[in-house]
């Protein structure tokens, strides 16, 4: 992890919040699952990328939670939160991705305390009505096989990143959370399909763009929701000669809690939050079939070995 939260007290927040208040040149709030989360920052390159990358929430909505994002020069990177009033001071923090993953994390926050829906750091599509979700730690292939997906039949996006839960005795639904898609221009070098929306994308110094993949799967190729139906959570270990493997509960339980929910953006990370994670990924796991797939090979091959877990080709 690049950077590490830092709690802070309400009346800490109140002293920041007062500090930095003469430089909000930008107030935007997102709707993230029907949280508000605000955004103030001078920074227009941020504002401009939030804009692109959420849905926007009416600008009478009192805020659930914020964002504070500035640059001083000679200070380090930090990240503040106060859980109390979900506010987040994020000084000097020049990659996105970060950003908008502690926006999401804001509203996770939020909404696992308060109102029984649960986030998780992952993709979910929806292949012919079946939702299937792939969950991983960086550098295993999450966003690759996410949009390798899409190129099946009957394939239709909720989320190649996060989205949020919710329990019922039929199953678990889940939501997707962002307007537009953060990606790396190296999935049009992987799949040759996404070449075309990545020439139209403006791509910041890390080598990322906000697309929208509507572009290439069309108007219906993006959804609001699916019921998850398969989890699939990946390693790459060049140890293991196993493809694939079916789990059963409690190991996927370890696997996930070894890897710290495959989330490196988890703000509160006490004893409460961690029961109330590993109890939601019991329930998850219970209600749907789960997947170990090792993606040491090349992504062509390994694509065909998730294809045949979703049941298509």
């Amino acid at each position: 992890m690049a950077y590490q939260v830092e709690l802070i007290s309400p009346s800490e927040k109140e002293r920041l919040f007062d500090l930095y208040s003469p430089r909000y040149l930008y107030t935007k709030k997102a709707n993230i699952y029907g949280c508000c989360i605000k955004l103030l920052t001078e920074l227009e390159d941020v504002k401009d990328m939030w804009e692109e990358n959420f849905y926007t929430a009416d600008e009478n909505i009192r805020s659930h939670g914020r964002l504070v994002v500035l640059r001083e020069e000679g200070q380090p990177m930090s990240v503040r939160y106060d859980p109390y009033t979900n506010t987040a001071f994020l000084i000097n923090v020049d990659y996105y991705g970060w950003v908008k993953s502690i926006a999401l994390a804001v509203a996770g926050d939020i909404l696992e305390d308060e109102h029984g829906i649960y986030s998780v750091h992952g993709a979910a599509v929806d292949v012919g009505g079946t939702g299937v979700s792939i969950i991983a730690p960086p550098k295993t292939g999450k966003t690759t096989h996410s949009w390798g997906l899409l190129r099946l039949r009957g394939a239709r996006l909720i989320t190649d990143d996060w989205y949020f839960v919710r329990l019922y005795e039929q199953g678990a639904v889940a939501f997707g959370s962002e307007k537009n898609c953060y990606v790396e221009a190296d999935i049009g070098r992987i799949w040759k399909e996404y070449e075309g929306i990545l020439e139209r994308a403006t791509f910041d110094q890390r080598g990322r763009a906000i697309v929208n993949v509507r572009w290439a799967v069309g108007s219906g190729g993006v959804i609001p929701m699916t019921t998850l139906r398969k989890i699939i959570m990946l390693k790459r270990e060049e140890s293991d000669p196993v493809v694939s493997r079916r789990l059963t509960v409690d190991e996927a339980m370890d696997y996930l809690v070894k890897n710290d929910f495959c989330n490196p953006h988890q703000l509160v990370k006490d004893e409460r939050k961690l029961r109330i994670r590993k109890r939601f990924f019991e329930r998850l796991f219970g209600l749907t079939e789960v997947y170990l797939v090792n993606t040491v090979k090349p992504p062509l091959e390994t694509h065909a070995e998730i294809a045949g877990i979703v049941g298509a080709r």
